[in-house]
């Protein structure tokens, strides 16, 4: 039975067989019952069917996997192993998901797509290396990888076989093998070896790959290579050996077929100069190319093919002249099948005189005319006696012309081979290899000959070795689980190989018949009937040929035609035209038959000297032993060859690959199950299910399977051990124990129970929905009564309120007296209750205090009593076990000595007899007289022998004579049947003609028909326009007036977005310079250090080969070492002198290439340096004429504003002389209409003039922020976008828009002034609503900055008490030291309190942490004054101490009672030190001796710890002493001074970040004091943009003698350098923990999943010991920020660090995400969506939302949402084109093609909607590339961050030892 009877129930779907699908998929729809002959079935398209059963095997169809499993990367993975399932899942990863690649357990199988996909790029490479093969989809990179891991870890060779049908894409699929080894592993030498193996595929794909119907670029021959590794894994060469060429395609091709490539590359290139001597043209003149009349590839251009083989001849090593040499004989084989050979007679034949073509083979290969005109059209014969020449009929000339050619290109071949072999051999010792196997698959063909059956027999080997492979793989897993397990059966296909390769063997046979005078293949067919057809079951013979037979392979049977058999296994050429070959006068010709008596070559070919004197009765003597091996048949090689690649490949760890071909005809993605399932059959891979499926195929690890069935346990199932969960689960579930095993770490299923398991987990999933639609259903309709039942208790509850409300009150009044009562009799019973408790507490404590000595006294006798027990039973226990020991040594020596005697006997007896010599003499006599009897009977079978093969000689001469006239006139009957074929096909191309034009006449006229309707109709609607139109225009006018509006509009809002693209424009382009020359500085550094390790190798070999060299001190030897770096910055004088000395070893070839590439990279570097300056000189002419016009603008506003006041102020004082005047009439009496009227406007012009004032204050204000934020612009190293879109423009165009700025601003005033009295008073009311406002808005910022304050003095009042609470309790700790230690801890306490309040401000607030630092620091320095000054005073009262005791013992006790006590004079000393004394004024200068420049930098940088520094001492301290020096050097003007400390001190930093430059702290510790120290360079350089920020006693310590800009900008290269190698050291730590913790770890446990794995194992989602977690990436964040922040790295450099760490953190998800089909679902995209959230969180906690580093993580962001959004119909696919911009068109194809579902409640993405997203997003101008760059650095700036400190102020720690230096 196919699965258990129970399954087959109504619903379920089978697999039943199909004449065209293979197998096509129904389901049932009525129960199977035991007992029943057919099945009722019903197929997808809805047609009902009987399936009828078997009656012999009563076998039910295979059952077909759930929807859940299809689609899996290892089709081991399906529950049901069987193959239709196989089919089926290949089928929908290859058409629907576009995923070429899939497992088949350790099987990769690879579909050609006939289509170049954009997966086997770098970054591809780069994505696979270093992982493991289960995590990541199927890929050659991840067998390629896994190969290299074996490698590495287990110390053994590789192997990775490439096998498949030609066109199935095995050499790409080798290729892109090897440049995985290349890319991956490097060169261990500077000779590029890598690239050398690379270069070795287009010679071999040139000259040993040709154009077939299957396949463009199909290899005519098998290759093995050895790519060689060295102890470090590194490729150090490489060997290639080649396994039979197809020489017959030299000189024949079928139709639609080509030559070898190289051939078709020289005709095409046939114009160059060089190629003229050659004498080519079209291929279409040579019968060589031309006879498959295809000459043509689509889309190749052999041209440049040629060049690209040229290119890889040099790479190689074959200089130009042998390349022309190799071409010449090309073209010469060419000219040579253009030699035309006629009919002389019946029986021999003639080449005409003067034939061009044979003149230029002659030529082109140095060889007379006349012999090889002769010897093409005879032969010499050789008998007993003598020897003759015999002419050649034309077809035998002609035979014997193609076999010349033949045989010139193999040994063409070899030669090629060979020296690419030698081109990629190293002197290198080889420590490991892996080699691939490039081989041809199984070939069955209608006529199937000797190629097909060697081709068929390495098959067989390599499938032998397979399953032998796979099935100890098996047995292995099954031990080490500890799973019982029975011998499973599988084919073993050794009887095939025995009757190919045995004694009597086909090949045997073969040999035999070639050995004999007239074998034929007749007789050999013979022989091969009476030998194996009644013997051998795989052997049998067609019913209806007598030469062919048919032998049953491990695939299918094949019948092959014995025709050809022995003349392809002799493979014989005519010997008199190789000796003209040798005779040649052209070098390269006779070197390639030099070797042509010797051993064969590596192809396995035969290249014999003719075919008759191998035939020869009587043997040359005076051949030597060489001639027999070149006797050797093709077969004879073939076979030894392939022995010896099995044994290779038995030596390693294979890989499999198998390439299948879908289709016949070459389409993209098109799948073709009848040649898919050959295919499948005939490599192997349904063989490697069949075992699997035999055993246990399905497995899960405890977790695993817990993880997915958790839904079917209840909850007391659920037990602490998983494994026992498991377990009892299991058996309740699964009845039959036979269907599973409990193995060490997995559960091993029968096939089918994981469909069962699924079924049951979809049922119990089903019923949850159920359940839960039925109380949602349920909840919405207890809501809908409840909302009725509210309303009606509303109205009762407004009825009661009332009543409840006045008993509320009397309550309230009740319990407010009696809380009053509560309260009074508390207070005076706690107050008794608390002097009780204070005398029980007192007696308590002086109880337990007795209590308490007491136990402690007794406990302290019984621990010393215990003490003394110890030691005394240890030496009584030493001193019992040293007696024993010594007793039983004496024993043993007594015993080993007695039998020691007693062997010794033994041998001495044994050696005095004799019988033991005489019966070793008594074998060897038996032997030879055996060895003589074979030697006399094996020469009579060779007497017989040669006698047989005379006979048949002579048959097969009459034989072939008789064939060949049957051929001629076969031919001619050929011809015939093509011309009358001509002549019927142009009749019926005649009669075609006609009818296209009669059928071309009835088209016209309905045409015509047509048209007259047409214009009908035509005129009626233009009437009906024309009324529309009269309607339509009075729309139209309306409509103008409407779009005016809205272009004026729009050209507003177009100019504002064209000025923000122009500044993002200039932006981008900023930064691309930015990191190109970043880039750049990368690269010199690259080489200098490479330049360094040079230096260094060249010093050790020059120190060991001089053996009389004296060997340096240490310390100077260091000393040397540490300053000998040169810079190019430093004297280039010195530099040149000092290099070359170091140099004289190295290749002078590689240092002219490194000195040409260093003065190449600094005229870079110059450039862009001049580059940068002109750009900021454009940006600061075109922001000073920008800020001319902002002023200007402003000055007018503010004129127009005085006049307006001044307006204002003169119709006041009318206004009141009007009044003055009127008051003496009663007009202007108070209280007359006048005078109200009058007032109200005096009040309103007193309103407007305050108004104008405080515009006219507002406007001043704003003019002088303006200005300063100008000033502050131009200090920034980022130019504003203002200046970018001035600096884009040319100068005409910036003095046009200034033009054009200034009438703008003066066209506005005459507006304003022809303003009437209500126009001013429109003016006034605008004053008034912006003076609103301002005022409001100063009102909002007001109370803003209240909020704040109250909550900074909360946090405040909070730190206190906090602050508060641990000095009370270090207080507390230092009452109980001593005086001494008190202070020593007070004063450490300090330090440490004021340190980490500097960091709480720099986190909190980076601005106003340097004014809070400022304090700090002066604080801390007083401390470590007072600390100095105190230790100082102790130093003296000490030495007082010590001389006031020596007098004190000098003089007499009776002395003693008048003089001072020694306690009292210590007190004496300390009176001066309390005296005040004036510090002497420092100028922040360190003066230092020259000899001590080492020193100083040796102490300061070199063995300088961080992390010291960085918690006790002030950040950037070693900065600041080294700018302090650098200060010191300018003011005394010591330009030696300022040079060489500034050099010793940029190289020092190199070679510490060069020696720990993987330590994260090191390189953020430089980087840090690296970027104060050019802060500091330009704080104090004197340039007025960075000395505004400055004190003024920080203006006084400004540089005077030196302008150190060009050491400024070598100082900012090498911080960039700095920031690159942290960006490096972060990604080297973060990387193992990003794809752990981002992907695979859930962090909301039970959301995804987990499916089977198949034999591939994914690494576990569940967290173990060892696992990264998304806190583990968060935790190394927040070390990587805090360890920046105490190291005092400026805040902006800051925000660009973790904008790169979350750019590398998005880039590696999204890679993997991309690249790994089992991380594409529904729940893995809310997973990532959490843990961007909790990133996002991180941020916020760090106040670095700013940063940008958000924005670098949303192509991860809408990744994880396009896996969570509805993805079915156009309004989704919208959706996701609009959503998805960040994500190019190729990732959201790839991640839809990729999703899978993980519950049966999902669904697939359908191809027709991923078809509609391509449609849509196919206007998209974005890059193709799949991947995102990981290796992507953004461009780094440091903005001048001016530092606070006085450097007068900054002390010096004793801890640097830094004592030479004086403060000045």
């Amino acid at each position: 039975m196919a699965a258990s009877e129970e399954l087959y129930t109504k619903s379920a779907r089978v697999w039943i067989p199909d004449a065209e699908e293979v197998w096509k998929s129904a389901e049932l729809t009525k129960d199977y019952k035991s007992g029943d002959v057919s099945l009722q079935l019903m197929l997808e398209d809805g047609k009902n069917i009987e399936h009828k059963l078997d009656p012999k095997t009563r076998n039910l169809p295979y059952l077909r996997n759930p929807d859940i499993l299809v689609g899996e990367n290892d089709l081991t993975a399906l529950s049901y192993l069987h193959e239709p399932a196989v089919l089926h899942n290949l089928k929908v990863r290859f058409i629907d998901s576009k995923l070429i690649y899939t497992y088949c357990g350790i099987v990769l199988v690879a579909i050609n797509p006939y289509e170049t996909l954009p997966i086997y790029g770098t970054d591809i490479i780069n994505a696979y290396s270093g992982q493991n093969m289960g995590d990541m989809d199927p890929h050659i990179f991840a067998v390629a990888e896994e190969a290299y891991k074996q490698m590495a870890r287990d110390e053994r060779n590789q192997s990775i076989i490439v096998s498949g049908e030609s066109g199935a894409g095995k050499t790409v699929s080798a290729k892109y093998a090897m440049r995985y080894f290349a890319t991956v592993s490097g060169s261990a030498s500077e000779a590029n070896v890598e690239e050398k193996v690379l270069a070795s595929n287009p010679i071999m794909e040139a000259i040993g790959n040709a154009k077939t119907t299957r396949n463009d670029n199909s290899s005519r021959f098998g290759k093995y290579i050895e790519i060689g590794f060295d102890n470090r894994y590194r490729i150090i060469g490489a060997n290639m050996r080649t396994y039979l060429l197809e020489k017959s395609r030299v000189v024949f091709q079928a139709d639609e077929e080509r030559n070898y490539h190289i051939f078709y590359q020289l005709c095409a290139s046939a114009h160059l100069p060089e190629f003229k001597a050659l004498k080519l043209s079209s291929a279409n003149d040579f019968l060589y190319t031309r006879q498959g009349r295809s000459p043509v590839i689509d889309g190749v251009d052999d041209t440049k093919e040629l060049c690209t083989t040229r290119n890889a001849f040099s790479l190689l090593g074959i200089n130009e002249s042998y390349q022309m040499g190799l071409f010449q004989v090309l073209a010469a084989i060419l000219h040579l099948g253009n030699v035309e050979i006629k009919d002389r007679d019946a029986d021999s034949s003639v080449i005409p005189p003067n034939n061009r073509h044979l003149m230029a083979f002659c030529e082109l290969v140095g060889v007379t005319y006349q012999d090889m005109s002769q010897w093409l059209c005879h032969r010499k014969l050789k008998t007993a006696t003598e020897t003759y020449i015999k002419p050649l009929p034309r077809l035998q000339a002609t035979n014997a012309r193609d076999a010349l050619s033949k045989h010139i290109y193999a040994k063409l071949f070899n030669w090629i081979v060979e020296h690419v072999n030698k081109a990629l051999v190293t002197n290198v010792k080889q420590h490991s290899f892996i080699g691939v196997l490039d081989i041809y698959g199984f070939e069955t063909f209608e006529i199937n000959s000797f190629e097909q059956f060697c081709i068929n027999y390495a098959n067989e080997k390599l499938q032998q070795q397979f399953n032998m492979h796979v099935f100890k793989l098996e047995q292995e897993e099954y031990m080490k689980e500890q799973i019982p397990w029975t011998l499973i059966d599988f084919y073993d296909n050794q009887p095939c190989i025995n009757l190919i390769e045995a004694k009597m063997g086909v090949l045997d046979l073969l040999d035999e018949e070639c050995r004999m005078p007239k074998g034929s293949d007749d007789s050999w067919a013979q022989k091969l009937y009476n030998t194996h057809l009644k013997t051998c079951s795989l052997f049998e013979k067609p019913r209806m040929s007598n030469r062919a037979f048919i032998i049953q392979h491990f695939a299918d049977k094949v019948e092959y035609q014995c025709e050809g058999f022995l003349e392809k296994n002799k493979d014989t050429v005519n010997e008199e035209q190789i000796n003209v070959m040798k005779a040649s006068k052209f070098d390269l010709l006779v070197e390639l038959f030099q070797d042509e008596e010797k051993a064969t070559s590596p192809t396995g070919h035969v290249q014999g000297t003719g075919g008759r004197t191998r035939l020869s009765i009587k043997p040359d003597k005076s051949r030597d032993t060489s001639s027999k091996e070149h006797k050797k048949t093709v077969g004879c090689q073939f076979r030894n060859s392939l022995q010896m690649l099995m044994d290779t490949l038995n030596a390693t760890t294979p890989h499999y690959v198998r390439c299948i071909k879908p289709n016949d005809f070459k389409l993209a993605f098109s799948f073709d199950p009848k040649r898919a399932v050959q295919q499948l059959r005939a490599c192997g891979v349904l063989e490697t299910i069949r075992i699997s499926a035999a055993g246990f195929p399905s497995r899960w690890t405890y977790q695993e399977f817990f993880s997915r069935y958790r839904v079917l346990m209840k909850q007391k199932d659920v037990l602490a051990d998983k494994k026992l969960t498991c377990k009892n689960v299991l058996e309740k579930l699964v009845q039959d124990q036979d269907k599973y095993q409990f193995g060490k770490t997995k559960i091993f299923f029968r096939a089918g129970q994981v469909a069962y398991l699924e079924k049951l987990r979809a049922d119990k999933l089903r019923a949850a929905c159920i359940r839960i639609q039925k109380t949602i259903r349920c909840w919405l309709a207890r809501k809908k009564y409840l909302r009725k039942r509210s309303a009606a208790i509303t109205i009762q509850r407004f009825t009661r309120g009332y009543q409840a409300r006045c008993l509320a009150k009397f309550l309230r009044r009740t319990q407010a007296a009696t809380i009053i009562q509560k309260y009074q009799r508390m207070y005076v019973e706690r107050k008794r209750y608390k002097q009780k408790q204070a005398a029980a507490l007192a007696m308590q404590t002086i109880l337990r205090a007795y209590m308490a000595r007491q136990k402690y006294q007794a406990l302290l006798r019984e621990h010393k009593a215990v003490i003394i027990q110890k030691h005394v039973r240890g030496w009584l226990a030493r001193c019992w076990y040293k007696r024993c020991l010594e007793a039983i040594v004496y024993l043993q020596c007594c015993i080993r000595r007695m039998r020691a005697k007693r062997e010794l006997k033994k041998l001495k007896i044994e050696a005095r007899s004799v019988e033991h010599f005489k019966k070793l003499n008594k074998g060897m006599e038996n032997k030879i007289m055996q060895l003589q009897r074979k030697i006399d009977e094996q020469s009579k079978e060779n007497r017989l022998v040669n006698e047989r093969l005379v006979s048949l000689e002579s048959s097969y001469t009459v034989e072939s004579e008789r064939m060949r006239g049957e051929l001629s006139r076969l031919r001619g009957v050929e011809e015939d049947a093509k011309n009358k074929a001509n002549q019927v096909s142009s009749l019926l191309e005649e009669l075609e003609r006609l009818k296209k034009e009669l059928s071309a006449t009835q088209q016209e006229k309905k045409t015509i028909e047509d048209w007259a309707q047409s214009y009908r109709d035509e005129m009626e609607k233009m009437v009906a326009e024309l009324k529309d139109q009269n309607g339509l225009l009075k729309k139209e006018k309306d409509d103008l007036n409407r779009l005016i509006q809205e272009q004026s509009q729009q050209m507003t809002e177009k100019m504002t977005r064209a000025i923000a693209e122009e500044t993002q424009q200039l932006e981008t382009d900023l930064n691309e310079e930015r990191s190109r020359y970043q880039n750049l500085l990368s690269e010199h550094l690259r080489l200098e250090e490479k330049y360094d390790d040079l230096k260094e190798e060249m010093a050790l070999s020059s120190n060991v080969s001089k053996p009389g060299h004296r060997r340096t001190d240490s310390t100077h030897s260091s000393n040397e070492s540490e300053y000998t770096y040169n810079s190019e910055y430093a004297e280039l004088e010195d530099g040149t002198r000092g290099r070359e000395d170091v140099t004289r070893g190295i290749d002078t070839s590689l240092t002219l290439k490194l000195q040409k590439r260093v003065t190449e990279l600094e005229q870079d570097k110059q450039l862009l340096r001049n580059e940068l300056e002109n750009r900021e000189e454009q940006l600061q002419r075109a922001s000073a004429m920008a800020r001319g016009a902002e002023l200007e603008y402003e000055s007018l506003k503010r004129q127009e504003l005085e006049s307006e006041n001044k307006k204002l102020k003169h119709n006041l004082e009318e206004m009141r002389k009007s009044l003055l005047g009127n008051a003496a009439t009663g007009a202007g009496a108070p209280g007359s209409p006048a005078y109200k009227v009058l007032l109200e406007q005096l009040s309103a012009s007193c309103e407007e003039l305050e108004v104008r004032k405080e515009e006219v204050l507002i406007l001043r204000s704003q003019l002088v922020s303006q200005k300063e934020a100008m000033h502050h612009k131009e200090t920034m190293t980022e130019p504003s976008v203002y200046k970018d879109d001035v600096s884009k423009l040319k100068d005409d165009e910036v003095k046009q828009a200034y033009v054009g700025l200034k009438d703008t601003n003066r066209s506005a005033a005459p507006d304003l002034r022809k303003l009437n009295e209500d126009g001013e008073l429109w003016l006034v009311n605008q004053g008034l609503k912006e003076t609103i406002r301002l005022l409001e808005h100063q009102l909002q910022t007001q109370r803003r900055t209240y909020d704040n304050e109250v909550e900074s003095l909360r946090s405040e009042l909070q730190n206190v008490k906090e602050e508060n609470n641990r000095q009370q309790q270090l207080l507390a700790q230092n009452l109980q030291l001593p005086p001494e230690a008190r202070i020593e801890a007070s004063l450490q306490h300090e330090i440490t309190r004021l340190t980490n309040e500097n960091l709480e401000l720099m986190a909190d607030d980076p601005t106003a942490s340097r004014e809070a630092r400022v304090v700090i620091l002066r604080r801390m320095v007083d401390l470590m004054e007072q600390l100095e000054k105190q230790d100082r005073t102790i130093r003296k009262l000490k030495k007082q101490l010590k001389v006031y005791s020596k007098r004190i013992g000098e003089m007499g006790a009776g002395q003693t009672e008048g003089q001072t006590s020694p306690g009292q004079m210590v007190d004496e000393p300390i009176h001066p030190v309390n005296i005040p004394r004036r510090e002497k004024d420092f100028q922040g200068m360190l003066e230092y001796k020259k000899e001590d420049e080492m020193k100083l930098v040796k102490n300061l940088i070199l063995e300088l710890k961080p992390r010291g520094v960085a918690v006790n001492l002030i950040p950037g301290l070693p900065a600041y002493i080294l700018f302090m020096c650098l200060r010191h050097a300018d003011y005394v003007n010591d330009d030696q001074k300022v040079r060489t400390l500034l050099t010793s001190t940029i190289n020092s930093i190199k070679k510490i970040l060069k020696k720990r430059g993987d330590d994260f702290e090191t390189v953020s510790f430089w980087l840090a004091n690296t970027c104060r120290f050019l802060h500091c360079l330009k704080q104090y350089s004197g340039d007025e943009q960075f000395m505004k920020h400055n004190t003024s006693r920080q203006n006084e310590h400004c540089l005077s003698n030196f302008d150190l800009a060009e050491y400024r900008q070598v100082i900012s290269d090498l911080a960039i350098q700095i920031y690159q190698q942290l960006i490096k050291c972060m990604e080297n730590i973060l990387q193992p923990m990003i794809v752990s913790g981002m992907l695979e770890h859930e962090t909301i446990q039970g959301v995804s999943g987990v499916k089977p794995t198949g034999l591939r194992k994914r690494t576990s989602s569940i967290a173990d010991e060892g696992t990264y977690t998304l806190d583990s990436i968060l935790r190394q964040l927040s070390a990587f920020h805090s360890t920046m922040c105490q190291h005092g790295t400026d805040p902006e450099l800051i925000k660009q660090v973790v904008k790169q760490q979350f750019y590398i953190i998005g880039a590696v998800t999204l890679n993997n995400l991309l690249l790994r089909k089992d991380m594409c679902s529904w729940s893995k995209g809310m997973q990532i969506r959490y843990n961007v959230s909790q990133l996002e969180e991180w941020l916020r906690d760090k106040g670095l939302m700013t940063c940008g580093a958000k924005e670098t993580l949303e192509p991860l962001i809408q990744a994880a949402q396009l896996l969570q959004v509805k993805k079915k119909t156009d309004e989704d696919a919208e959706a996701i084109c609009s959503m998805c911009h960040a994500l190019t068109t190729a990732q959201i194809v790839k991640v839809l093609n990729l999703y899978t579902p993980v519950n049966e409640f999902e669904e697939r993405v359908s191809v027709a909607f991923i078809r509609t997203i391509q449609t849509r997003l196919r206007d998209r101008c974005e890059s193709p590339q799949l991947l995102m760059d990981t290796k992507m650095i953004y461009p780094v700036t440091f903005p001048f961050n001016p530092s606070c400190l006085a450097l007068e102020t900054i002390q010096i720690p004793s801890s640097l030892n830094l004592g030479f230096l004086t403060r000045v």
